[in-house]
């Protein structure tokens, strides 16, 4: 019979890590490509007035934003002065509230949906019949749970 000698140790061999550097850079290039850091570019003034109390915003991603305001100085020669609606990265009218609202909550989960919140972040010039309309409109989309944004961006005063 055969007899199967070992003649030698066998070591196993290290595994190389030149490659290592090259995959991190790869990586972190890809996030920085892929990531936003603001979502929305707002064309309007917005001055939030001060505010006496607040309530800390937990979950930023059930919020959605609507600001009012002047347009910037280098939008005022198309859109004027008077005070415009901004939703995303639009201007829109008082019509279109809904169907943003809507578009909004596609957006999010199912158990989440209830939960959405719109946070108004209006100048603090703006006449309170534009921030009346869309309040109704709000109301129309049944999007009850409005909020005002104070001069801190993490706080918000709660208007139910």
């Amino acid at each position: 019979m055969a007899r199967f000698v070992k003649t030698g140790k066998k070591s196993v061999k290290a595994i190389s890590t030149s490659s290592l550097p090259d995959i991190v850079f790869m990586i972190l290039f890809f996030f920085m490509a892929v990531t936003t850091m603001r979502e929305t570019d707002i064309m309007v003034t917005v001055r939030i007035p001060d505010a006496t109390e607040g309530k800390i915003l937990e979950k930023k991603s059930l919020a959605s934003f609507i600001y009012i305001g002047e347009p910037l100085e280098a939008l005022q020669t198309l859109y004027g002065t008077e005070p415009k609606i901004q939703l995303n990265d639009t201007f829109k009218e008082i019509a279109d509230i809904q169907d943003f609202i809507a578009q909004e909550r596609e957006q999010l989960n199912e158990a989440d949906k209830t939960k959405m919140l719109v946070v108004l972040k209006i100048d603090r010039d703006t006449r309170m019949g534009v921030v009346t309309d869309v309040k109704q409109a709000l109301r129309r989309a049944s999007a009850l749970k409005i909020m005002y944004a104070n001069t801190n961006v993490d706080q918000i005063t709660l208007h139910y």
